[in-house]
């Protein structure tokens, strides 16, 4: 079912036949875009959770000022981002960097099929600073268009390309050595 159809029935005051729809439409994919920031198969499914939460909590309000994928998307986005802020300040009480954290959660998650330059990718992936990541994982991994990633991270197209052309060299950096 498209946007349009899953707006009418939010429109006709369908709530839950509208989140059932947004989930079946969407749930895979903010799956795999939650997955490319958190580092197991667990920590992404709780931030679904979480994410399909608010997205419950504020459809009501929902007034179509954005398309329905960028608000959704955007919700997610700024869902990662808040857990990933959580554990980064838990980190600083428990001394254990976050990277160093994220490679251990790589390298133990049981769902994790990928060869030795996946892990590679992954954890060169996960040293990027937190904008240049998000933009690569949107770019690279859900070949998301600069227009809709500017519509998410409410950022211009051109730094877009920018913060992508940085990971870019610092992933490409990485590999090499």
């Amino acid at each position: 079912m498209g946007d349009e159809e899953i707006l009418a029935l939010l429109r006709g005051g369908d709530r839950e036949g509208a989140f059932t729809e947004m989930v079946r439409s969407y749930g895979e994919r903010l799956y795999w875009h939650i997955r490319g920031f958190a580092c197991s198969h667990e920590d992404a499914d709780d931030i679904l959770q979480d994410v399909f939460m608010k997205i419950w909590n504020a459809l009501p309000g929902f007034r179509g000022e954005a398309r329905l994928f960028t608000w959704v998307y955007r919700i997610a986005t700024n869902e990662v981002l808040n857990s990933i802020r959580r554990r980064k300040f838990r980190d600083l009480f428990s001394r254990i960097s976050d990277e160093r954290q994220a490679v251990d959660r790589l390298e133990t998650d049981p769902y994790f099929n990928g060869d030795e330059i996946q892990r590679k990718l992954l954890t060169a992936v996960g040293r990027l600073p937190e904008k240049q990541r998000l933009v690569f994982v949107m770019r690279y991994f859900e070949e998301m268009e600069y227009k809709d990633i500017s519509e998410i991270l409410k950022t211009s197209v051109g730094s877009l390309k920018a913060s992508y052309h940085h990971a870019c060299v610092k992933i490409k950096d990485e590999l090499s050595k």
